[in-house]
């Protein structure tokens, strides 16, 4: 397993974070406590969760995720200081009209339930889930800051947030001396560029933000569990895969598909978050098993890295751009 630092911060993280989305959805408390054991076993050391997971499944009021974790590393007596915790604070999670957001109130709230649920006392990467229209961006950094002072969060930093959002929350930071992002968590993988690559990417390789992109393998579309025409492979997760069903895409995963069988017999998804890997400004991609056969798959992407002559030909067969120099 390969670490390295996640951004200008002083973590070191596995080149795979385990995300745990499914966790009390797709995966029961069972499943989840394998797939945790299984992955810590093989050096993962870096688990991404949020508040609100996953409150859209029935009987999930959110927070399942998180307790989950919490349970399992206190089940399991793991050293705290060598799991570093990646949690996300935006959404609802009560009936109230103030129970979501990014306002001073709602984070001071969620971070005390979320430590709580994690049964620790400081959360290693806090991090807005997406951003918010209603709230001044001074008010939610000079939040986070003042939990960073209070020891209750190492290193902050956000997600789905468009660039404009993003130069906004740097300049603030740098002008009024706050914590800025230092992360971003984008959606990103080979049938999704466009949304990072247009701006972001550049944004954060000038200001060396840690990058860990989620729904790294598209939902499972990049597993090549889906065919043309065919209704196999339905899941909970089948209907956000379907967006991914274009001409371009299908040419895209035979391409992956080839390409793994020329590497000796490397699954679909392995050549997926190899694409990632092989990219130095990438940190670490966000997986999410709900199985162990899954989380075993995923583990056959340690180490392996796509030679430039490779990563070129995947890069030409998913330019996203019109017109290509």
């Amino acid at each position: 397993m390969d670490y390295r630092y996640l951004g200008q911060t002083d973590l070191r993280v596995s080149e795979l974070c385990l995300g745990t989305m499914q966790f009390g959805w797709t995966a029961d408390e069972a499943t989840s406590y394998d797939i945790l054991d299984a992955a810590y076993e093989a050096g993962i050391n870096f688990i991404d969760t949020a508040d609100i997971y996953s409150r859209w499944a029935t009987g999930n009021p959110g927070g399942v995720a998180e307790t989950i974790i919490g349970k399992w590393m206190k089940k399991n007596n793991v050293p705290r200081q060598q799991v570093i915790i990646a949690t996300k604070v935006r959404g609802k999670m009560g009936a109230g009209p103030n129970d979501e957001g990014l306002t001073r109130a709602h984070i001071f709230q969620a971070i005390e339930d979320s430590l709580k649920r994690l049964q620790t006392d400081c959360i290693d990467l806090y991090q807005a889930h997406w951003y918010d229209e209603h709230t001044p961006i001074e008010e939610t950094l000079a939040a986070l800051d003042d939990l960073i002072h209070q020891g209750k969060v190492r290193y902050i930093g956000c997600s789905n947030y468009p660039t404009w959002r993003m130069m906004q929350a740097l300049w603030v930071s740098d002008r009024h001396n706050l914590a800025r992002y230092d992360v971003l968590q984008p959606h990103y993988h080979l049938a999704h560029r466009a949304e990072f690559e247009r701006e972001l990417a550049d944004v954060c390789r000038i200001y060396k933000l840690g990058v860990i992109p989620y729904s790294p393998l598209a939902g499972g579309f990049l597993t090549g569990k889906y065919r043309p025409g065919l209704e196999s492979g339905k899941s909970e997760r089948t209907g956000g895969a379907q967006r991914y069903f274009t001409d371009r895409n299908w040419a895209v995963l035979d391409r992956i598909e080839a390409m793994g069988k020329e590497k000796g017999g490397c699954t679909p998804s392995q050549i997926a978050l190899a694409w990632l890997l092989s990219d130095p400004l990438i940190t670490s991609p966000i997986i999410g098993p709900r199985s162990l056969d899954q989380l075993r798959d995923n583990l056959g992407a340690v180490g392996l890295r796509l030679t430039d002559e490779e990563k070129k030909g995947l890069d030409e067969a998913s330019d996203w751009r019109e017109n290509k120099m």
